[in-house]
């Protein structure tokens, strides 16, 4: 399914952001193949640990070959169940967060993690212009596009994030903590 995937482009996004930010602790939810996952780990500060998440999936063993491959074991965690068990089990504040799991949940995630995000910490949501679906008439749309609205809508109300658009592939809503 190559339109799940975090492109180049994206993946080098990532990274970049990262890298400026050399976060302590990364999270990521959706892990997929974990290409995003291993282009955030790239930026991580020295000690640094990211946790990445997915529903059990056929795809772990090949999860877990890159990143050992990728040399980054004993600082990519991964956490097959379902995030809302997951991140309530994992210590400490969040500098980044990465969410492209199912987008019915994502205001659900969000308020997962809002208040355990550091100052000028990044919560970046994947998939936000949803091939331009978000913007059809509201009562045309399926659970996931509705979940997407909801959730822009959400962070746009919010007065804990500033919020920018970043039209890479099918949309990346950057949230900072105030």
């Amino acid at each position: 399914m190559p339109q799940m995937l975090s492109g180049h482009l994206q993946g080098r996004f990532l990274r970049l952001i990262s890298t400026l930010l050399a976060p302590k602790l990364v999270l990521d939810i959706g892990t997929f193949t974990g290409y995003s996952a291993l282009c955030m780990a790239e930026g991580l500060a020295p000690g640094g640990a990211l946790h990445t998440i997915d529903i059990k999936t056929p795809l772990a063993p090949l999860v877990d070959r890159y990143i050992r491959k990728g040399g980054f074991h004993e600082r990519i965690h991964q956490h097959l169940a379902p995030a809302t068990e997951v991140i309530p089990r994992i210590n400490g504040t969040f500098d980044l967060v990465f969410i492209d799991a199912d987008k019915q949940n994502y205001s659900n995630y969000f308020d997962l993690v809002i208040e355990r995000m550091r100052p000028g910490g990044l919560i970046i949501a994947d998939n936000v212009l949803w091939s331009g679906k978000v913007l059809d008439d509201p009562a045309t749309h399926d659970s996931e596009t509705r979940g997407l609205a909801q959730y822009a809508a959400k962070v746009k109300a919010d007065p804990r994030v500033e919020n920018i658009l970043v039209p890479i592939r099918d949309g990346l809503l950057v949230s900072r903590k105030r």
